[in-house]
């Protein structure tokens, strides 16, 4: 019965998830289009009647209509849809939880079928669970790095404008424009934020807010304090944009210098776990008795405990903050 109800929870997740990949947005974009084709192509002008548009931000968290409603309920929501944007993933937070809960389904399934024990296979269907996740956040630590490297020519184009008799939303306005994404679409949406009536400080915290790295805060930050002290605003940024530059050359040189440690850490953190795989394959019985005897549980458990203590220690060593 256990076994059915987790084949059927699983199918049915699946079937979700592909809906949700395939139609996220596409059937409100149609008609939305329709629409506005039948209001500009009638003919008949008794007919026409006024189009309604919503300028109210409307944010779909996932195309099951129940779903989406339980998602806006939740206080977690806001952070997945922030860590997704941050990504430039085109996925709502349904769809990421939708992965995986599907994920542990499918993989709590695999294992249930050759253990028969319903809590081991729980426990070791979290990993690939967690595996979407992950890779939304190795999709925003790549975002965020190019961001960074993108920053000092982006400054340096502030620079020139401001230079040039340009006042800063306008050199905002114009990096926007000229530079590439991702810098390029956060300075547009800065620029069009002003343009729409927002102040100079609410705009650059909603950037600190969209792009939460150390360089972001300097810039804002020198920003503010020359538009509330005064001073020569385009060498302040030619000095940060210095600035940035060593921080981030002194950052790759602290990667390449610390890449033996992390390949390290991800080895002994991996390793456990794959050789235990293996020879449970090898020799399912012999292996079995660690969970199928108390002893074999509490080893397991203080194996478990001591591989997460060991991964955070090496971390803490080879994450130097520049």
């Amino acid at each position: 019965m256990l076994l059915a109800t987790i084949v059927f929870i699983g199918v049915f997740l699946f079937v979700a998830l592909v809906i949700t990949a395939a139609g996220t947005g596409a059937m409100e974009r149609e008609k939305k289009t329709l629409a506005r084709l039948a209001a500009v192509l009638v003919t008949d002008r008794k007919n026409v009647e006024d189009e309604l548009v919503d300028i109210r931000k409307q944010e779909l968290l996932s195309s099951i209509p129940l779903l989406n409603r339980l998602l806006l309920q939740l206080d977690i929501t806001p952070n997945l849809r922030r860590l997704l944007y941050q990504a430039d993933l085109n996925l709502t937070s349904g769809g990421l939880i939708l992965m995986m809960v599907g994920a542990w389904l499918f993989a709590t399934y695999l294992v249930y079928l050759r253990t028969n024990v319903f809590v081991v296979a729980a426990i070791l269907g979290l990993f690939p669970a967690a595996g979407p996740l992950v890779y939304v956040f190795q999709k925003r630590a790549k975002r965020f790095q190019k961001f960074e490297a993108a920053l000092p020519p982006a400054l340096d184009l502030m620079v020139s404008s401001l230079r040039g008799g340009y006042s800063l939303v306008s050199a905002i306005g114009l990096v926007g424009r000229e530079a590439p994404d991702p810098i390029g679409q956060e300075f547009r949406i800065c620029s069009d934020e002003q343009n729409y009536g927002l102040e100079l400080r609410t705009a650059m915290e909603n950037l600190a807010i969209r792009i939460p790295i150390q360089d972001v805060r300097i810039i804002i930050t020198a920003i503010l304090i020359q538009k509330e002290t005064g001073g020569n605003l385009a060498e302040v940024l030619d000095k940060c944009a210095t600035v940035i530059r060593e921080r981030f050359r002194l950052k790759n040189e602290i990667r390449i210098k610390t890449a033996q440690g992390r390949l390290t850490g991800w080895i002994l953190s991996i390793l456990p776990l794959v050789l235990g795989i293996l020879l449970f394959l090898v020799n399912p019985k012999g292996v079995s008795l660690l969970w199928q005897r108390p002893m074999g549980l509490k080893m397991l458990q203080g194996a478990l405990v001591m591989t997460i203590i060991g991964g955070l220690i090496i971390r803490k060593i080879v994450r130097i903050r520049v």
